[in-house]
């Protein structure tokens, strides 16, 4: 697909690696709804940046966990231009939990991960597929985690909604071909602020050197990485659906030798 004068909706796009994705497609000329729920003034940011690239920025705030909100944000973009191109589910939430430690999560802990990470990247999806489908085609790519496929990451509550994600990726690539093409990609450690945020300063520096040391690729992801991974799957091979990509920075191979 190319994307250029296209549309396309990101959420979660204020920070990180919704963000850098929204500049990254603004670059190649993608018009773009920039999404958040509570970064306004990171939003706006975004948006200044896309603008900067050349092309039309709508910012909308919307929490996808809201089923009305979701439709709401897929309206405001058909009403503005017409068409959706593509959609990036970028929006999500977690929270912490010490491995092992089975008490620090409860059922409303996985409820409240679930109907962002899994009921809000459905309904988003089901939102634009309507425009998608008389356009006569679409790409869509969600975030995933490396968590859901490793067994580690912030908490198993986040694990497994990636996991949802993952299956509901798979699942949704056979119901809606061949119009809409569906992967995702699954990160491991990515350094954003979110991570920072997580980690606290002290150990996010920490770790972002240790990636690199680790690492056969010998470098450290961040959001900009991966939003380029996200772009190829939208603008690039109209052959791969159903695909979730791993991006663990070769670290099943262990560190490898030096020569």
């Amino acid at each position: 697909m190319d994307i250029k004068g296209g549309v396309a909706i990101v959420t979660g796009s204020a920070t990180g690696i919704g963000a850098e994705t929204a500049k990254l497609l603004a670059k190649k000329g993608c018009r773009i709804v920039v999404n958040y729920s509570r970064s306004r003034d990171e939003a706006e940011a975004t948006a200044a940046a896309c603008r900067a690239a050349g092309v039309d920025v709508l910012v909308h705030q919307a929490d996808i966990a809201d089923d009305a909100q979701c439709r709401g944000m897929a309206a405001a973009a058909i009403a503005r231009w017409g068409r959706i191109d593509a959609l990036v589910n970028c929006a999500g939430k977690t929270k912490p939990a010490k491995p092992g430690d089975l008490e620090a999560l409860n059922a409303p802990d996985f409820l409240e991960i679930y109907a962002v990470n899994v009921v809000g990247t459905y309904q988003m999806i089901r939102a634009v597929v309507p425009q998608m489908k008389k356009q006569g085609n679409g790409a869509i790519v969600n975030v995933s985690a490396l968590g859901s496929l490793d067994g580690e990451g912030s908490s198993i509550a986040y694990g497994a909604s990636k996991g949802g994600i993952n299956s509901m990726t798979i699942a949704l690539a056979r119901q809606l071909a061949p119009v809409i093409r569906v992967n995702a990609v699954a990160p491991g450690f990515v350094a954003t602020r979110w991570m920072k945020n997580l980690l606290g300063e002290k150990r996010y520096n920490e770790r972002v050197i240790e990636q690199a040391k680790i690492t056969p690729v010998g470098k450290t992801a961040y959001a900009e990485d991966i939003a380029e991974m996200v772009c190829w799957f939208i603008d690039g091979p109209d052959l791969i659906t159903g695909e979730v990509l791993p991006i663990d920075y070769g670290t099943r191979f262990g560190k490898l030798p030096a020569n």
